[in-house]
């Protein structure tokens, strides 16, 4: 089993950046196709406090939805904001990556650096792509 688990988008440039930033690394990681396999609630509150940016913070304000629902008012709570992401996962913004080091939403890919062991982060400048990110 990995030890680097991302909710991926594989439409999402940003989520096949970092994936492949991942790899890099020369991980492999668990990779979940969260439209597909969406977190349950649970997991879901998990990954937003483990990233430590609050739930406005971990949801994808750019999606339509977004605005179809409404959810950019700020008297909407939290639970209201993650009953949305749970009826609609495509409201969970990508990638979020954990690893032992930390969970991040890793927007831009280069956050990716923030979570990965120095062994990680060496095989990636020796790879030449810590220049590419």
């Amino acid at each position: 089993m990995s030890d680097i688990t991302i909710h991926h988008n594989p439409r999402c440039g940003t989520s096949r950046n970092t994936l492949a930033l991942i790899r890099s690394s020369g991980a492999e990681p668990l990779v979940i196709e969260y439209l597909k396999t969406p977190p349950s609630r649970a997991q879901l509150i998990e990954l937003i406090k483990a990233a430590g940016l609050g739930v406005r913070g971990i949801m994808r304000a750019k999606e339509a939805l977004f605005a179809e629902l409404g959810l950019g008012d700020p008297n909407t709570s939290d639970e209201a904001l993650i009953d949305a992401m749970m009826a609609h996962p495509i409201l969970i913004n990508r990638p979020i990556v954990v690893t032992p080091l930390g969970t991040r939403l890793c927007r831009p890919p280069e956050t990716l650096l923030e979570i990965l062991s120095q062994a990680q982060r060496d095989a990636l400048a020796s790879a030449g792509d810590k220049a590419s990110i």
